[in-house]
């Protein structure tokens, strides 16, 4: 019978468990599918603290890469032994797994399992923030949290292929290099620099037309002194903390600003809408314009490891769990 990390109540990494499930046979329009990749992120540990409540029992995980061993009826473009990958629904880690086709993609060839898991739900997380949510244009000057991460990297590279110049901010000196390795043209250092007044000299005073805040509480407030009037503070992540009790008010007094908390399921909700995140995420990728770096990997059943080591801003770029 086949494993997965399963939570019973929300908490630490301790209340994650590797159980034996049974899976079954796969149900109208869904493929059973063995995973060869699964990718960490962030909204893992979310799921597992109760942040984004979740039924209870749940197996964690929101994307992976494997082979289709399994079809059910009604299922149409996808056979037996493709690779196929996945942003959604809850799930991912586990050896074996039923995904509905419609939030699957086929791995095109050329893009190893290993890429293709760790770029689903980051990758597309990029796509639709740099092409859908502001739309980067050559020229734009923009600000990137938490460039030294998994999404950081990939959309420090990506508005750097559309031509924008990227600020990006890391957490410590030892990211720096890596925030400069995926296309930042200045980089600062949030635990020397007040990263306000460095974007502001930067960019003359006129503050940047969007900016891309992961970290959450910490850099909320500072973030929205970076930008210029109507700008966008796109708040795409809790990593230090969620915003609480925000005055919206606070927008109009600081330049008629814009404020969105958008997600990947709403950017991806159609089939149309996955397959233009997947086929251009895979063309950038399989391009070389933007690189994985996967810099770590753990066996599944050390799930719990990897959370520690993510929560505890251990981990730089993506991180990928071996069944």
């Amino acid at each position: 019978m086949p494993h997965a990390i399963r939570m019973h109540q929300t908490g630490g990494p301790e209340v994650m468990r590797w159980e034996e499930v049974e899976v079954g046979q796969p149900g109208a329009g869904e493929v059973r599918v063995r995973n060869t990749a699964i990718g960490l992120n962030f909204i893992d540990t979310y799921h597992r603290t109760g942040l984004y409540p979740m039924p209870l029992p749940t197996t964690l995980g929101m994307e992976g890469a494997g082979v289709i061993e399994a079809i059910g009826p009604r299922v149409k473009g996808f056979k037996v032994g493709d690779r196929v990958a996945y942003a959604n629904p809850i799930g991912s880690y586990a050896e074996v797994c039923l995904r509905p086709i419609a939030r699957l993609v086929k791995i095109p060839a050329g893009v190893d399992d290993r890429i293709a898991a760790a770029i689903m739900l980051k990758g597309m997380t990029a796509w639709y923030l740099c092409k859908r949510t502001y739309k980067v244009a050559k020229g734009d000057t923009i600000v990137v949290h938490a460039a030294a991460g998994g999404v950081g990297q990939i959309l420090s590279q990506w508005c750097k292929y559309l031509g924008a110049t990227v600020i990006g901010t890391v957490g410590s000196e030892e990211k720096a290099p890596l925030a400069k390795k995926a296309g930042c043209k200045h980089v600062i250092v949030t635990a020397k620099e007040d990263f306000v007044a460095r974007v502001k000299e930067i960019t003359k005073a006129k503050g940047v037309p969007v900016v891309y805040d992961g970290v959450g509480k910490d850099t909320f407030m500072g973030s929205l002194d970076c930008l210029a009037p109507r700008g966008y503070m796109v708040s795409c992540g809790n990593a230090s903390g969620a915003v609480t009790q925000f005055n919206p008010g606070l927008l109009a007094a600081k330049g008629s600003l814009f404020l969105t908390r958008p997600t990947l399921f709403n950017y991806t909700a159609t089939p149309e809408d996955l397959a233009a995140a997947a086929r251009d995420l895979f063309a950038v990728v399989k391009k070389n314009v933007v690189k994985i770096s996967i810099n770590q990997t753990y066996p599944l059943r050390e799930a719990a490891q990897a959370h520690r080591d993510l929560e505890g801003r251990k981990t730089t770029g993506s991180t990928v769990l071996l069944p």
